[in-house]
């Protein structure tokens, strides 16, 4: 299975397809089909074309937060995700000219000062770069009054914060963008609606992509409402596919079928996840994903080869390479099909 692999630096997408002469949805799309081990090159705009009537696309409502806080003594802080007892989790990064580096330094019981008076006190590590840690404001407004987007270093300047929302975003929480769905314009929306593709929305809260360096998903909040379970479940017994828009979507549909109901059926379903998907554990009612070109030892690559097999996995990744398409959020996509 591919797990590994060099990625051009040239292949990194460094601004927004719309600094690059593009719409939204004219970003490219690589098409897999497992039945087959077909291979097909489409521009995003022609998904309805390649979804059936009675499909269920399911997209993730979540908002991207400015998730970024500067602090005094180039000192960043990225803001991942809430814990269930109300701490978060956080990554102290060093400012380096315009953008900020891992590993900044900390401490437990380390007092950080924010702007507007706000304090931050770590609690102690929970992983390798992220801390346990508890603001003396309320998370969300407080982010939403003074931080950024976090943005990375193959990213060229700074971009505003609609630059890192879907058309489905609705509930800020997520602390970078669920970029599956950012090619999705009302235009593509309404070709599938009228095509007779079924939508249903669902809520996964997604924290920072260190994940992407090999680290497993920590929990992460979640909330499959009961009509989308009731859809997904009616779907799958007429015989249609669900297909996830986005990782985060897999997921949390994975997470509600774990309650061993007849035929892995989905359940409305609300709280904390914590399950990988994975070639072991399986897909149970996702059919298809669509999703981003994930970097080498992610996580989400195991995810991948779920859906896809391990060969044809790995020649969908050589042919991106090969044909130069984009990796990151504002890069291109891929449509994996059964």
């Amino acid at each position: 299975m591919l797990t590994d692999f060099i990625l051009p630096a040239e292949l990194e997408a460094h601004d927004p397809p719309e600094a690059r002469g593009l719409a939204r949805d004219g970003v490219r799309m690589l098409v897999s089909r497992r039945s087959t081990a077909e291979i097909g090159r489409h521009a995003f705009r022609d998904l309805p074309g390649l979804l059936l009537p009675g499909d269920l696309l399911v997209v993730n409502t979540t908002a991207t937060l400015p998730a970024q806080v500067r602090a005094a003594d180039g000192l960043a802080v990225h803001f991942s995700s809430p814990r269930p007892d109300g701490a978060w989790l956080v990554e102290l990064r060093q400012v380096k000219g315009k953008i900020s580096m891992p590993n900044g330094p900390g401490f437990p019981g380390q007092l950080i000062s924010l702007p507007s008076g706000a304090v931050l006190t770590l609690e102690g590590k929970a992983t390798a770069r992220l801390w346990r840690a508890r603001l003396s404001a309320a998370v969300v407004p407080y982010l939403l009054r003074h931080g950024i987007p976090i943005r990375y270093s193959y990213v060229s300047r700074d971009w505003a914060l609609p630059f890192y929302q879907t058309v489905f975003a609705r509930e800020p929480g997520s602390a970078e963008m669920p970029s599956a769905s950012r090619p999705f314009t009302p235009s593509v929306v309404t070709q599938l609606v009228v095509r007779g593709v079924l939508i249903a929305p669902l809520t996964l809260h997604t924290g920072v992509s260190s994940l992407e360096a090999g680290e497993d998903p920590y929990p992460e909040p979640y909330d499959v409402p009961s009509a989308t379970a009731r859809l997904v479940n009616h779907v799958r017994a007429q015989g249609g596919r669900v297909i996830a828009a986005g990782t985060t979507v897999v997921r949390a549909l994975e997470t509600a079928a774990l309650g061993g109901l007849p035929g892995g059926q989905v359940t409305a379903s609300a709280g904390w996840t914590s399950h990988v998907v994975t070639p072991e554990t399986g897909v149970k009612v996702v059919d298809g994903l669509l999703t981003g070109l994930h970097e080498p030892r992610s996580s989400h690559l195991r995810m991948l080869a779920a859906f896809a097999g391990g060969e044809l996995l790995s020649r969908c990744y050589e042919t991106a390479i090969r044909s130069r398409y984009l990796w990151h959020e504002f890069g291109d996509v891929h449509l994996m099909l059964p």
